[in-house]
């Protein structure tokens, strides 16, 4: 089970790789998706790389 802190970290990441990929279909949609991430990033005071190193995903 996650913690609080996991679940918001896991939550930004996918918010942030969803801004990504939506960027050239709908940029208004993709930055609304990635400032709901930078939100809960900086709730926990962290960065998207520092999140998905807490999280132990990626090549970090």
């Amino acid at each position: 089970m996650l913690s609080n802190r996991q679940e918001d970290l896991l939550i930004a990441v996918a918010l942030a790789e969803f801004s990504y990929e939506t960027e050239d279909v709908d940029p208004d949609l993709a930055n609304h998706a990635w400032q709901l991430a930078a939100d809960r990033l900086v709730a926990w005071d962290v960065t998207p790389a520092e999140a998905v190193r807490a999280l132990n995903i990626g090549n970090y």
